[in-house]
């Protein structure tokens, strides 16, 4: 376990500057993994809020190492470019001109915990159906830009799959086939779960999603967030005499705290 009379933890989301909400799971798990005093110091920054990037380079000034921790579901872009250029990271390791050890995690949904997490947020979501009469839905944004995002999807169904709890286990997307809105003719069980695979709850998961499902009307005009959440409070909507049952973001998930410290236990193994 990293030393915590000498050791920090920057966690790294990517922020937005339309979402107030985009960040605040990062914030949360930053708090909970304070409260355990497993580092002696915890910080957050952001690509599209503040603190920045930038910013980081500065706020652990007594630390012997720094572990950086990437919220983000997948390797991608953010990962493996912006991540590093903007920490000035030459490496997993990177030792300062101060002598300071920056050591580069792996994503957060990298973790095999992930797959635990994910059956975990199915069960509470679904909590009073079979799962042999249930199909679990993984939704992903997906893009024809080749979102890595889609990719960690489909490995995690192909986990699930092979355990044989669920009667069936599908990846879908929002702008890919297999496409979420085409729900009802990929899925045959009278009950649906359905998890998105994003680190936060936003306008994805708030409204293009539900509307996708046929479960909401789509965009409004209110603040994001602003009584959002009353989405995830009506399971199950019934829709054709079958139960769809819609879970939050798996990024709102407190066990995140787990995984991001696991994230560092596991550098370099």
């Amino acid at each position: 376990m990293p030393a915590n009379h000498s050791s920090a933890l920057l966690i790294v989301g990517h922020g937005s500057t339309v979402n107030p909400d985009s960040s605040a799971p990062t914030l949360a798990h930053a708090v909970e993994i304070r409260r355990r005093k497993v580092f002696a110091e915890v910080g957050c920054a952001f690509w599209k809020e503040e603190p920045s990037l930038r910013e980081a380079l500065s706020i652990f000034p007594e630390a012997h190492d720094v572990y950086v921790v990437p919220n983000f579901i997948s390797e991608g872009y953010f990962t493996q470019t912006v991540i590093p250029r903007e920490l000035e990271l030459d490496g997993r390791v990177t030792k300062r001109a101060s002598g300071q050890i920056w050591k580069y995690c792996d994503p957060v949904g990298s973790h095999p915990m992930m797959t635990e997490l994910l059956l975990q947020r199915a069960d509470e979501v679904a909590r009073d159906v079979d799962p042999g009469e249930t199909t679990l839905l993984i939704v992903a944004h997906g893009t024809d830009l080749n979102d890595n995002s889609a990719v960690a999807a489909k490995r995690e169904v192909e986990k699930i799959r092979a355990l044989g709890k669920y009667a069936d286990v599908q990846n879908v997307y929002m702008e890919e086939a297999p496409l979420v809105a085409h729900w009802r003719k990929l899925t045959s069980t009278r009950n649906v779960a359905v998890v998105p695979f994003f680190i936060s709850d936003g306008l994805h998961s708030y409204e293009d999603i539900p509307a996708l499902l046929g479960i909401a009307k789509g965009r409004s005009t209110s603040t994001p967030g602003a009584a959002a959440g009353e989405i995830f409070r009506h399971n199950p909507y019934k829709i054709d005499n079958r139960s769809l049952f819609y879970a939050p973001s798996i990024g709102t998930d407190p066990r995140f705290a787990d995984i991001i410290v696991a994230q560092t236990l596991q550098f370099g193994s």
